[in-house]
């Protein structure tokens, strides 16, 4: 797995490309964990080039979830989802936590 971070002026960038499963997820979870330590909590997850997530994935986008949330700081938008994961979200019912937009531009723009 491949993660990049990119800081914009309203928001930072996380972009994962391959697998997210349990050996992965932690990287996941200090990527989002540094940016919430530097005092931002507004974060946009760039999933276009993931294969696969596991739960382990989506558990570690759900506690990152809670803590930018937490006190009306911010929270993390999805983009670019593909498909068969947003069907594990609305599987799972994690779809209503999550806000999903189609592209990066969007996404970005949302904040």
């Amino acid at each position: 797995m491949e993660i990049t971070t990119q800081q914009y002026k309203h928001c930072d960038l996380i972009s994962v490309k391959g697998r997210i499963d349990s050996y992965t997820a932690p990287r996941l979870g200090e990527a989002i964990e540094s940016i919430n330590n530097a005092g931002r909590y507004k974060i946009v997850l760039d999933l276009s080039g993931l294969e696969f997530m596991s739960s382990a994935g989506f558990r570690t986008m759900l506690m990152g979830q809670r803590n930018c949330k937490r006190y009306n700081r911010g929270e993390i938008v999805l983009a670019s989802l593909p498909k068969r994961t947003q069907e594990a979200l609305d599987l799972t019912g994690f779809t209503p936590l999550f806000k999903s937009f189609a592209d990066l531009t969007s996404a970005v723009g949302n904040f």
